[in-house]
């Protein structure tokens, strides 16, 4: 396989992952906002299956092709910004494992548990506060790692 089709599908990667961590996280905000249990109970399930799809599918095209383009760079642990790229990775992964996918599948179990005229407790609030700032990290993490991958400073 070319070097050029690696970096495209390691492009497509990014797109998927990147661009549904944001855009879930901008529909997911915009339905609290709301205050409507059934738009709020739609997003988070939408959320949810997003992730399974696109984040996921995202992180195998990404770690992938970018393993794959790694030893035109003199390998994995050739150059920093590589190691930098894949430490943010990790490190948004690991967010993604111990914090927001526990946060999502609760605040899921949580508003399914209710009736369609009950109101959304504090608790879930307080999840949806805790899902926002580990997020807001998450989606981060991976722009300074797309930073480095262009820029790849010595």
């Amino acid at each position: 396989m070319s070097i050029t089709l690696i970096k495209f599908i390691h492009i497509i990667g990014v797109v998927l992952f990147v661009g549904n961590i944001i855009v879930s996280a901008f529909w997911k905000v915009l339905a609290d906002r709301t205050g409507d249990l059934a738009v709020i109970r739609y997003a988070t399930r939408a959320v949810n299956l997003a992730d399974i799809f696109f984040t996921a599918g995202g992180i195998i095209l990404l770690l992938g092709a970018g393993h794959a383009m790694a030893p035109e760079y003199g390998g994995v642990m050739a150059k920093n910004w590589i190691r930098w790229s894949y430490f943010l990775l990790i490190s948004t992964g690991v967010i993604w494992a111990l914090i927001l996918i526990p946060v999502q599948r609760s605040q899921s179990r949580l508003l399914d548990s209710l009736g369609s005229l009950d109101s959304i407790p504090d608790r879930y609030w307080r999840l949806a506060t805790i899902w926002t700032v580990a997020g807001s990290v998450a989606s981060v993490l991976p722009l300074i790692a797309m930073y480095l991958m262009v820029v790849k400073p010595e």
